[in-house]
C-alpha cells in the first residue's frame, strides 16, 4: 500500500532567526515568570491598585441609610431583570429568572437586616 505523505513529512528547515538570540530568550522567559510567579523579583513592582474616585460613597455615611440604598438597588436590578427576563424565550429566561431570583433573595436578606435594625443609643 503507498501512503501520499511520508512519515514524518518533508518539511523546509527552519530558517535561523538571527534577533531571537539564547540569551535574551532566557531573559525574555525569566522576566514573563517572575511576573507571575515572583512579583517581588521584578525591578519594576507593579504598582497598587487605586479604586476610581468617580463614584465615591461617603466615609461617615450611617449603616442603616448604607442598607436602604442597597435595599433599593437590590429591588430595582430584581425588577429590571424581571422585565427583561419577559422578552426572552427557553433557557436564556430561565437563567435570567435565575438570577432574578438570587438578587431578590439578596434583597430580602437586607430587608430583614433593616427590620433588625436598631438605631445607637
Amino acid at each position: 500500500m503507498f501512503k501520499a505523505t511520508p512519515n514524518p513529512p518533508d518539511t523546509d528547515p527552519v530558517p535561523h532567526d538571527p534577533a531571537l538570540d539564547a540569551k535574551k530568550l532566557k531573559e525574555a522567559a525569566d522576566r514573563a515568570l517572575n511576573f507571575y510567579l515572583n512579583p517581588g523579583a521584578l525591578k519594576n513592582p507593579i504598582p497598587p491598585r487605586k479604586p476610581s474616585t468617580l463614584f465615591n460613597i461617603y466615609p461617615d455615611a450611617d449603616q442603616e441609610t448604607l442598607l436602604a440604598h442597597a435595599c433599593e438597588s437590590m429591588a430595582s436590578a430584581s425588577v429590571m431583570l424581571s422585565n427583561f427576563a419577559g422578552l426572552m424565550e427557553g433557557p436564556h429566561r430561565n437563567t435570567l429568572m435565575g438570577i432574578q431570583q438570587v438578587v431578590m433573595l439578596g434583597e430580602l436578606a437586607v430587608n430583614r437586616m433593616l427590620d433588625n435594625f436598631e438605631l445607637p443609643k
